[in-house]
């Protein structure tokens, strides 16, 4: 069953985000309470800096750590909190005259502080005194680890790779942010409702763009207009087979179906991750619409099956599933579907997983390499059909995960000798070769697993083929 809510539709006024205000100190001292029980040493969290693009006073837009951001509420920049038995103390500098001059005027650390509930405020020269024996995440820019390095008398090695009390720290991160709190819920959904927006605004405009750029713009002038940013780098394309495709130069073709995986990030760093697939014409070919059903019908299944208790590898698995019947189905696969994924043979046209979770980051705490992602005890499979799974363990109330099955025709894959003599007798590339306007399809939502089972969070963007044809005709 899929829970709708057409009021997630709407994007959320100027009020709620002063609600969330005026309400972060509760917020934040409720999830460093909540660390406080998981680890009794000191911990220390850096919110990094900006990175440079060429020369140093130009610089890339500043992200804070995800880590930082989620006990710290606010994205500020070369700071840090140390947080011990539920307290929060703030280590930053004030403005500087220089700084006030360039950027304007911003809140004193007295006033941060208070704004996110700190129990005391210091300059960041005095957090040398406070490090003995604290735990922390390394920040993905390198002053600022070297920083850690120096301070905590330690080399920091990367996220992915920790030990000690590093690594308990982030295995009680990972207890912690895998289950969404209202805070957390509320700032998701701000970011789901500007990313549909967005979506409708690309489909719309692809009336009149003459190339992957003009969608592009359009899609991102939305989210932008939101003061927020994008969660990733867009992908926006008409050569969808390109899984992460980061650019746009491609005219827009009559034939051509265009594949949109855009989505917007919320000021506080939460994140949404949507992916549509539209004809550039308004009106998808009869090989297209096909391809386009078997992988809404492994979108649909799976969030029909996302239950609390039930296993994300087993909706992998069902999706790969649905795809290799649909496939057979079209005379493009040949065999029992179930036999086929046990040969991973659906791989060939669907070779990453079936989604991941999603939070502060689009594949959130990655940067803890598999810990999060995977149920202790767990391992990636070598299998061609599993290797790229980001996410296996059970879902539970409050996870919030995305949902996004494809059908892809990867040169690389399906050109590769090795595997067209391993899967010579299933495919049929005679029949396969008939579809060649569809390069690649992929449908993807973010759902919260509720008590009883998945809310799309994303579900004011329609996925029926009729309703998208709709939009994109005007």
């Amino acid at each position: 069953m899929q829970t709708h809510s057409s009021s997630n539709a709407s994007v959320p006024d100027a009020e709620i985000s002063d609600a969330a205000i005026r309400s972060l100190p509760q917020t934040l001292r409720h999830r460093r309470q909540q660390l406080a029980q998981q680890c009794s040493a000191p911990i220390i969290f850096w919110s990094g800096n900006p990175h440079s693009r060429n020369f140093p006073a130009n610089t890339y837009p500043f992200r804070a750590s995800s880590h930082f951001l989620y006990f710290a509420g606010l994205p500020l920049q070369n700071a840090a909190i140390r947080l011990e038995s539920g307290r929060l103390e703030l280590f930053m500098d004030d403005p500087t005259s220089a700084s006030i001059l360039w950027h304007g005027a911003s809140p004193s650390r007295s006033q941060i502080a208070e704004t996110i509930g700190a129990d005391a405020d210091y300059p960041l020269y005095r957090l040398k005194s406070f490090t003995e024996h604290a735990a922390t995440i390394p920040v993905q820019d390198a002053a600022t680890r070297l920083q850690q390095s120096q301070l905590l008398s330690r080399m920091m090695t990367p996220a992915n790779g920790l030990q000690g009390i590093d690594l308990d720290l982030a295995k009680a991160i990972v207890h912690l942010r895998l289950i969404h709190d209202p805070a957390a819920l509320a700032e998701i959904r701000q970011a789901a409702a500007v990313t549909v927006k967005a979506h409708e605004a690309g489909m719309a405009t692809t009336r009149t763009a003459s190339t992957e750029a003009g969608v592009r713009a359009a899609m991102e002038q939305v989210i932008l207009s939101h003061t927020m940013t994008c969660a990733y780098s867009s992908i926006v394309t008409v050569h969808g087979e390109v899984l992460h495709n980061d650019r746009y130069p491609n005219p827009l073709q009559s034939g051509d179906l265009l594949l949109a995986d855009v989505g917007a990030e919320a000021e506080t760093g939460w994140a949404a991750d949507v992916t549509r697939t539209w004809p550039v014409s308004g009106r998808f070919s009869p090989t297209q619409r096909d391809i386009y059903e078997v992988v809404k019908t492994a979108h649909d299944v799976c969030i029909d099956q996302a239950h609390p208790g039930v296993e994300y590898r087993d909706l992998h698995l069902r999706a790969a599933t649905v795809l290799a019947a649909g496939l057979v189905d079209l005379g493009i696969l040949r065999g029992r579907a179930e036999d086929l994924v046990d040969m991973d043979a659906h791989a060939l046209f669907f070779p990453h997983g079936i989604g991941h979770l999603l939070g502060l980051d689009v594949h959130d705490m990655e940067d803890l390499g598999d810990l999060a992602g995977y149920a202790p005890g767990r391992s990636r499979s070598d299998r061609f059909g599993l290797g790229y799974l980001r996410l296996d363990r059970p879902l539970a109330p409050g996870m919030v995960v995305t949902i996004e099955p494809g059908f892809y025709q990867v040169p690389a894959i399906l050109n590769d000798p090795d595997r067209r003599a391993k899967y010579q007798d299933v495919v049929n590339w005679e029949r396969l070769a008939a579809f060649s306007d569809v390069r690649g399809i992929r449908i993807e939502d973010d759902i919260l697993i509720t008590p009883t089972n998945a809310e799309i969070l994303t579900a004011a963007l329609p996925t029926d083929r009729e309703a998208i044809e709709t939009i994109t005709q005007g």
